[in-house]
């Protein structure tokens, strides 16, 4: 794996696992163990820039560079996993910064990969073969189990914030619940166009995606068989705003970790901002440069990797909120735009606080849980530190 030193790359053997900060990462916050801790998102969020590019050096005979799929990141913040179009899954070490190990998974396809609460075991949809689920642990490649039930392809997947439990998403319009100790799901429901879900961050409720319907659902997850908590009309709220991506285009659902507000993404021109008790618009994030090329949860696809300049492409969401749930960043054709969600909003309207900079697409975004960094990708994946001379 070929990585490329930016500006701001510099070597860092440290890690928690031996009590020492890493210079890197700028790590300040209190991670316990008597790790040091960090600056507040605010006082770094203009700051960050691309510091190390990542090319898969194994690609050669002129074959294209594979599009990543997916980012994950395991709880500590420490791995980051990539599901690629060529059917493989890279993990990396982001306080080190280097690449660690590439799995194959040449049979069965894969996407959405994504980690359990032990950082070597992981789970994955198929794109092959079927539509079942995978859980492999990553130090010896070998799978658990399979998790057998949708019959059209999965479209999201959603860990428990707390425990092993793990939500599915499928063109079979089921939602499947299902805990990583056992092959069976432990509930169904049957919804249209169920393509998107969401824990909040007690993992007490969780949030369904429907774009068909113009909804999303809020369900107890303790009594998941009764009727929702609460019903969010997605039209209503945010017609007048964007009407055309009011029933297509959803790319991504996610709770802010103060539990205040829900992130619709999508692939038109802003992403929506609601609030998670009542679903009112509290802002659309425009999108100065335009809408995304990836493919939306459920949209149809001839092959990952077909289609020019990644239309063809699915992907697990270009927006993300930061860890303090105040930013919203977006990928953008060139760079990160960064939205300050109690910035002041014009008919609704909220533009970039910040736009930071990069030559290459940001189709896929990820915030790390615990440090200072985020991650995006296309065909090519970008670390993202805050500069310390800034």
């Amino acid at each position: 794996m070929a990585s490329t030193p930016m500006d701001l790359d510099v070597p860092d053997g440290s890690s928690p696992a031996n009590g020492t900060p890493s210079t890197s990462l700028h790590i300040t916050r209190t991670l316990g163990g008597g790790l040091p801790s960090t600056s507040a998102v605010t006082e770094v969020i203009a700051n960050f820039r691309p510091t190390k590019l990542f090319k898969r050096e194994d690609i050669k005979d002129g074959r294209p560079q594979p599009y990543i799929l997916s980012l994950d990141y395991d709880d500590p913040g420490e791995l980051l996993m990539t599901s690629e179009s060529d059917e493989t899954i890279q993990i990396y070490k982001v306080r080190e910064g280097r690449h660690d190990k590439q799995l194959l998974s040449k049979k069965y396809g894969v996407k959405l990969a994504k980690f359990t609460h032990n950082s070597s075991s992981i789970i994955y949809a198929s794109t092959k073969q079927n539509d079942a689920i995978r859980y492999l642990t990553t130090h010896d490649n070998a799978f658990i189990r399979y998790f057998e039930g949708h019959t059209a392809p999965v479209t999201c997947l959603a860990m428990h914030p707390g425990n092993d439990d793990f939500i599915s998403c499928s063109k079979d319009n089921t939602i499947r619940l299902w805990n990583a100790g056992t092959k069976n799901e432990t509930g169904v429901l049957y919804l249209n166009t169920p393509h998107l879900a969401a824990w909040d961050p007690s993992g007490q409720v969780f949030a369904v995606g429907s774009p068909r319907s113009g909804s999303i659902l809020l369900y107890d997850h303790r009594n998941f068989d009764k009727t929702p908590v609460a019903e969010f009309d997605i039209v209503e709220a945010c017609a007048s705003i964007d009407p055309r991506y009011t029933l297509q285009g959803w790319t991504k659902l996610e709770f802010a970790n103060d539990g205040r507000s829900i992130l619709l993404g999508t692939k038109g021109e802003g992403h929506f901002l609601l609030d998670s008790f009542n679903g009112s618009l509290k802002a659309y994030l425009h999108k100065s440069e335009g809408g995304s090329n990836r493919l939306a949860a459920g949209e149809e696809y001839t092959m990952n990797g077909g289609g020019a300049h990644g239309a063809n492409i699915e992907g697990s969401g270009d927006c993300c909120f930061s860890q303090d749930g105040r930013y919203v960043l977006g990928g953008a054709k060139k760079g990160v735009a960064v939205w300050d969600t109690l910035g002041n909003t014009s008919e609704k309207i909220l533009e970039p606080a910040y736009v930071l900079e990069d030559e290459r697409p940001a189709a896929v975004v990820a915030m790390n849980p615990r440090f200072n960094f985020f991650a995006t990708a296309d065909q090519d994946l970008v670390f993202w530190l805050p500069d310390p001379h800034a």
